[in-house]
């Protein structure tokens, strides 16, 4: 992976990240890397899943492909937040 992909990866996990965040209700105390963290580690996971399901290239938009990497965010928002909220 070059610069470049480096940079694409930090872009769509803080555009993933930030979406899980807003589909999650309330605050969450987590700092922007905690975010573009989960936003990256979601994008891959949902990328994997849209390829398990036979969804990750379609023409124009993948609407499924992003649907699946912003749920696995969200879902990583409201795992971290109970995990870090329990170490307080």
């Amino acid at each position: 992976m070059g610069f470049g992909g480096i940079i694409s990866a930090i872009v769509v996990g803080a555009i993933i990240g930030a979406l899980g965040r807003l589909v999650v209700r309330g605050k969450q105390n987590i700092s922007i890397l905690v975010t573009i963290i989960i936003g990256i580690v979601a994008a891959l996971i949902g990328t994997w899943l849209a390829q398990i399901i036979g969804v990750e290239v379609t023409d124009g938009i993948d609407w499924i492909e992003i649907l699946l990497q912003v749920v696995v965010a969200a879902l990583f928002v409201v795992v971290y937040t109970n995990w870090a909220g329990k170490r307080r």
